[in-house]
């Protein structure tokens, strides 16, 4: 039992803040069409994981796109195995906008600076710490638990978590449930409010390509057969369009709990209840959920046209859409009929909303790992309005929580910082999360 209640050690705090910084070090910007190179920071993660006496194993659909994927053995052989994921890749960043170079690492004044800062280079470092405390102390987990680093993530995952899903099942036997990014970071929506959101669903991706035919001509000539036209009337429909509100099983359990913190008497199955008017009542805390009340689609592509004199015979979109669950025929429908008779649509990519269950005895650990460390903490359960790796492993049966623990101070805007500018993370947070993650990986 000792072992289960004794802490990381002080090299783990020391160690997770130089892994974080130097993952950042180590450029893995995804800039999408196989434009990246993982194995650099696969081959670090691989050699101190060797280092720990933990065996990984390199995998790549691509040349330089490399996932690590170990297991570490646990006590209780009938137990199910976890699995603790996490992606190695970023998205680009601009060094002209940034404070701090986004790939310097830099630490300063507390805080560690860069890319990949909190989306995830940190989970991967605090996952890593944590494995290594566990061999200087002796300890073994209670079920097995998979470690696997992805390549991919932050474009299709051709390359990482649908590869490793698709062509390497067995490397996940016995998986029953996962962990990932996106979820037990603090949320201060008030002053003394102090609120830490456990992902329990993802919103599923729907990327659409949009494509217009009509009539080419000069520029100068009457053409009511205008592909640019006919294209732009449907992007406007899209991107205007209201979806209504489709409240899932988690949606209705964060409301429900949010409600009650604030006091407020709701019924979440009543069929008059208002939601834009409860999320109004829960003020900035409605951020955590209004994303995730409704499916969404907004337009982030155009390409027609060549010269501005011609009209072209072809004008193309690409809408990013995000589905709930059990929406997916009422998002089609809705698709045929704002797009209209003169625009052609198809799924870009496609991959499956997510729920995992709150009532469960995990979703009660996970909480209980945060309480631990911040009593005085709320944790709620949420959505994700976007998706993780957690979909592909989803087809091997493993039901996956967002859940990468950070305490961070009021005033540093956590979602801001994923994909924006000046991305950091404060040294103390990394050291809640290695603490936190530490106990409810022991005790899962």
């Amino acid at each position: 039992m000792a072992e289960e209640v004794r802490g990381p050690d002080t090299t783990a705090l020391d160690e997770v803040v130089t892994y974080t910084s130097e993952l950042i070090r180590i450029d893995t910007t995804n800039r999408g069409g196989g434009d990246c190179r993982e194995r650099p920071a696969a081959e670090y993660v691989a050699e101190r994981l060797a280092a720990a006496g933990v065996e990984p194993t390199l995998l790549e659909r691509t040349p330089g796109r490399t996932n690590v994927v170990a297991r570490i053995p646990g006590t209780d052989p009938s137990a199910e195995a976890l699995l603790v994921h996490g992606h190695l890749d970023v998205v680009p960043a601009d060094p002209a906008e940034w404070t701090t170079h986004p790939f310097s690492g830099e630490v300063r004044d507390g805080i560690v600076w860069g890319r990949g800062a909190v989306d995830m280079k940190n989970m991967d470092a605090m996952v890593l710490a944590v494995v290594r405390s566990w061999a200087r102390q002796g300890v073994r987990p209670r079920r097995d638990i998979v470690l696997a680093y992805t390549a991919d993530e932050e474009a299709s995952a051709e390359d990482g978590s649908d590869f490793l899903a698709d062509r390497h099942a067995a490397l996940f036997e016995g998986c029953t449930e996962g962990i990932s990014e996106s979820g037990a970071f603090s949320f201060h929506p008030q002053p003394g409010t102090t609120i830490y959101p456990i992902a329990a669903g993802e919103r599923g991706t729907a990327w659409l390509k949009l494509t217009a035919h009509g009539r080419a001509g000069h520029g100068s000539k009457v053409n009511t057969a205008n592909a640019v036209t006919r294209l732009a009337d449907a992007v406007a429909r899209i991107g205007s369009h209201t979806w209504p509100v489709r409240l899932t099983a988690t949606v209705r359990a964060a409301l429900t709990e949010l409600a009650a913190l604030y006091a407020i008497e709701i019924d979440t199955h009543a069929p008059d209840l208002d939601v834009d008017l409860l999320l109004d009542k829960l003020g900035p805390a409605a951020a955590l959920v209004e994303p995730t009340v409704r499916n969404s689609t907004n337009p982030t592509i155009l390409d027609a046209g060549y010269k501005v004199n011609v009209i072209p015979g072809q004008a193309v979109a690409y809408i990013d859409g995000r589905t709930l669950p059990g929406t997916d025929e009422e998002f089609a429908a809705t698709m045929d009929r704002l797009t209209g008779p003169d625009v052609e649509w198809e799924f870009h990519h496609r991959e499956v909303a997510l729920e995992a269950p709150v009532d469960s005895p995990t979703f009660a650990k996970l909480r209980a790992a945060v309480e631990r460390f911040d009593p005085a903490g709320h944790v709620v359960p949420f959505t994700m309005s976007g998706g993780t790796d957690a979909k592909q492993f989803s087809r091997l049966g493993i039901t996956g929580y967002g859940f990468s623990p950070l305490r961070l101070p009021p005033g540093l805007d956590y979602g801001a910082l994923f994909h924006g500018v000046d991305e950091r993370v404060p040294v103390d947070a990394l050291h809640f999360g290695v603490r936190v993650l530490d106990h409810y990986l022991k005790t899962a």
